[in-house]
């Protein structure tokens, strides 16, 4: 949790938990996700200080999706253009708060702009996250428990689904909010068949264990797609120097690395749903980030 809720933890804040409330949920009502949620995840339910933007869906083709996996099937969120494509492609990753409404918005604005974007559900296996409303059980069965490999290798999966379906496997980009965005840095030292990612407030150091091995800023100097960095500089829990230092890692070992930092931004403040927007900031990321994926070739 955050200031908002007690702990100060600068763990806590690389969370992005701002505005969330601590409630208990038995863990008898776990169960697999088969499907996606509707609406917002019960932990961000009571963090609505905004009225969420609302994309509507016409002119697009919008859903739920299954997609193929090594282990079986995963539920994702969909939207493109209407139209026979091919569309370059999106990978959306979400917040640590499961693809709820404010992930397919951000799905629908990206088919807006042309694309094809696909949010998998990467905590599917976990159990059913949109049940969950106490943080900690929410870190502790779900965010800790979901091994680096296996996100890199769902990502893998949903690239592949989108070039079967109407998208252009030679213009893949990815974006993330995050726990999401941190995963943007590892599967642009993952993929080499990415062509740009952008991370939005996403961890730049932290905890490791054996199953998440490495941070953002160890594999600085791996990449294999240029990333642009988008950054609160009023983020308690990412500081401005790490990111910094991940910049001069990248650069020292010939990558592409571009950060933005909004020195009034606190994290999470693309989150529209949430009390951490910021209106002007969240505007300006997203049409930095659509600059970023044309200059690159995801467009």
């Amino acid at each position: 949790m955050s200031a908002e809720t007690g702990d100060r933890s600068p763990k806590a804040g690389m969370l992005g938990l701002d505005g969330l409330l601590p409630e208990q949920l038995s863990r008898r009502g776990f169960v697999v996700m088969t499907a996606l949620m509707s609406g917002f995840t019960m932990a961000t339910a009571h963090a609505q200080a905004n009225p969420p933007v609302r994309t509507p869906a016409d002119g697009l083709v919008a859903g739920e999706v299954k997609i193929p996996v090594k282990d079986g099937d995963i539920p994702a969120y969909r939207a493109m253009p209407e139209g026979a494509g091919p569309f370059p492609i999106v990978l959306v990753i979400e917040e640590i708060f499961g693809v709820h409404e404010y992930i397919k918005d951000v799905c629908r604005r990206l088919a807006k702009a042309g694309y094809l974007a696909v949010a998998p559900e990467l905590y599917a296996r976990r159990g059913d996250i949109s049940r969950v409303t106490d943080v900690q059980v929410l870190l502790r069965d779900f965010i800790a428990k979901t091994p680096d490999a296996e996100v890199m290798s769902d990502l893998d999966a949903t690239a592949a689904w989108a070039a079967q379906h109407k998208g252009d496997a030679q213009r893949l980009g990815v974006t993330g909010f995050c726990r999401g965005g941190r995963a943007v840095w590892l599967y642009a030292a993952h993929n080499p068949a990415l062509k740009a990612g952008v991370a939005w407030y996403g961890p730049v150091g932290g905890q490791t264990s054996p199953i998440q091995p490495k941070t953002a800023l160890d594999v600085a100097g791996d990449l294999k797609a240029p990333v642009l960095g988008l950054y609160g500089g009023a983020d308690t829990g990412i500081p401005v120097a790490s990111i910094g230092e991940l910049k001069k890692k990248a650069l020292a070992a010939g990558k592409t690395v571009e950060l933005e930092i909004f020195p009034d931004a606190p994290h999470a403040f693309h989150a529209d749903y949430r009390p951490t927007y910021r209106k002007e900031a969240a505007e300006a990321g997203w049409k930095l980030m659509l600059a970023f994926f044309k200059k690159h070739g995801v467009a």
